[in-house]
Formats: C-alpha cells, sequence, structure tokens
C-alpha cells in the first residue's frame, strides 16, 4: 500500500511491521494528525507533534531506535519526512496507509 504522499526518499512500513517494532522497543512513533484526531484515537506510545506545528528540531532523539512518522492515511507524514528531508534530519520512515491502515489490519488504537 502506498501512501499519499510517498517520495523515493520515503520508506513505508507496513501496519503488522511497525507493530513488531513497536512491541520491540525499536521504533518511536510520532503522531503527526492534529490534537483533536489524536485525541479521538490514536497508537499506543505515539507522540503527537502535529504537521501544522510540525519541525523536525522537535523530534525527539531516540539513539538506536527507528522514528517513524504516522498520520490518518500516509499524506502529512511524508510532507513531514519532505521537512525532515529539507533540515537534514535523518528520519524518512512512515506508516503506508496511516492510523487507517493500522485500523484495518485489526491493529489497537487507545
Amino acid at each position: 500500500m502506498l501512501g499519499f504522499g510517498k517520495s523515493k526518499n520515503h520508506n513505508e512500513l507496513e501496519p503488522k511491521v511497525l507493530a513488531a517494532m513497536l512491541a520491540d522497543g525499536a521504533a518511536v512513533l510520532v503522531d503527526v494528525r492534529e490534537p483533536d484526531e489524536y485525541a479521538a484515537g490514536h497508537i499506543a506510545g505515539a507522540i503527537n507533534l502535529p504537521l501544522s506545528r510540525f519541525s523536525p528540531d522537535q523530534l525527539p532523539e531516540t539513539p538506536g531506535k527507528t522514528v517513524v512518522l504516522q498520520c490518518a492515511g500516509g499524506k502529512r507524514s511524508g510532507m513531514a519526512l519532505d521537512r525532515c528531508a529539507e533540515a537534514g534530519a535523518a528520519v524518512d520512515t512512515h506508516l503506508a496507509g496511516g492510523i487507517g491502515a493500522w485500523k484495518a489490519a485489526g491493529l489497537p488504537v487507545v
């Protein structure tokens, strides 16, 4: 499944791959949806950094872990990844299909 914001510089993770990485502590998830969307349901442990105020320098420092961005369907996380690339940030991965794909895969939200 391709996210709307896909670029050749964007890596995409399928929902079950991300779930395994989160369970193993190998990834940190950043949800770039707006606060009201996040409050209505999000992936457990996700950090909310809305795209409307997103700056790559706000991303958590996570030595040894992959920072993964996520939105509703992939467009906004792709836009955030573009901002990361412009800023020279090492973040290049997002959830393919966003939280919609996560839910479609039967994975839980809180």
